[in-house]
């Protein structure tokens, strides 16, 4: 076989795992939370925020400033965490493929 063909064969293979892979990360879950646990946060790895939980009890609107930090600082870390997965997921797909005059 040509080494077109090799090639094509193996772009071809690895459309179909990060296909694969990119499914599997729209149904995989993170979460973090923030504030000692008042804000849950849970996001997929393909960087979608899936939910907010705050604890009822955090709920003051003199401190309405604190739960907003609270929040954004629980969607960064989810997010932040799928993104880490989502790159060394892809990586995965991507690590055999070698093309002929670029490695």
């Amino acid at each position: 076989m040509s080494s077109i063909g090799k090639l094509m064969k193996q772009a071809a293979r690895m459309q179909q795992q990060m296909e694969q892979i990119q499914a599997d990360l729209a149904a995989r879950k993170v979460e973090a939370t923030s504030g000692g646990g008042a804000v849950k946060v849970t996001a997929t790895c393909d960087g979608a925020l899936a939910s907010i939980k705050i604890d009822p009890q955090t709920l003051n609107p003199n401190d309405a400033q604190l739960l907003e930090d609270m929040i954004v600082a629980a969607v960064n870390q989810a997010l932040g965490q799928a993104k880490e997965i989502s790159t060394a997921e892809m990586g995965k797909a991507t690590s055999g493929f070698n093309i002929p005059g670029l490695t």
